[in-house]
């Protein structure tokens, strides 16, 4: 049985990315990216929605020597969209239209590989829903974008409660936060 990861990178606010700003908010550092680059040797199984698939494998189009693309290009990918339509022009992935939690409940069962996702708010929203979650990880960037930040992370998320079990500082400013989330029926304290 495998375990799903949900991971995000986030402004200090609770934004995925801000207009005007660069990727990574500019703030990437040789250590973090070192840390991106050992993460992508590790095989998983990469989980996405249309709009984030739509994304990165445009990116992957554009810059298909850059080394983080080409190692996510090589790895196992699933789209979950009613959008899309097959064949998916990104080598090695798999297009799934039906119900996400359905199938990644069935992955989990079947495959050993881990499971992570990227971006892809709603996908991620509706896996901590179900419940399917095993870890929840954030790497936050320095930075407060409430004039330009856009794709709040956490907005219609459902109460979770969140157990710490890693963290690290990444070139002395990013900070790496995992967590085993638990889903609430109500906040603490109610129904007790």
């Amino acid at each position: 049985m495998s375990s799903l990861m949900v991971d995000f990178i986030i402004s200090l606010d609770g934004y995925g990315a801000a207009e005007g700003w660069p990727g990574y908010w500019g703030m990437e550092g040789p250590e973090y990216l070192a840390w991106i680059e050992k993460g992508a040797e590790h095989e998983h199984v990469a989980l996405m929605g249309a709009t984030t698939y739509r994304l990165m494998s445009g990116f992957a189009a554009e810059m298909p020597d850059e080394p983080g693309l080409a190692a996510l290009t090589a790895m196992p990918k699933v789209a979950f969209s009613s959008t899309l339509e097959t064949p998916l022009s990104w080598a090695n992935t798999e297009l799934v239209d039906g119900d996400a939690v359905a199938a990644v409940q069935d992955m989990k069962r079947r495959d050993a590989r881990p499971l992570r996702t990227i971006g892809s708010l709603s996908l991620c929203r509706s896996l901590l829903e179900a419940g399917v979650v095993d870890r929840f990880r954030v790497v936050i960037f320095p930075v407060i974008t409430g004039a330009t930040g856009r794709d709040r992370i956490f907005d219609a998320y459902p109460d979770i409660a969140l157990d710490l079990v890693d963290s690290r500082t990444f070139d002395g400013r990013l900070q790496l936060l995992g967590y085993v989330p638990t889903v609430l029926d109500g906040p603490p304290g109610v129904g007790d």
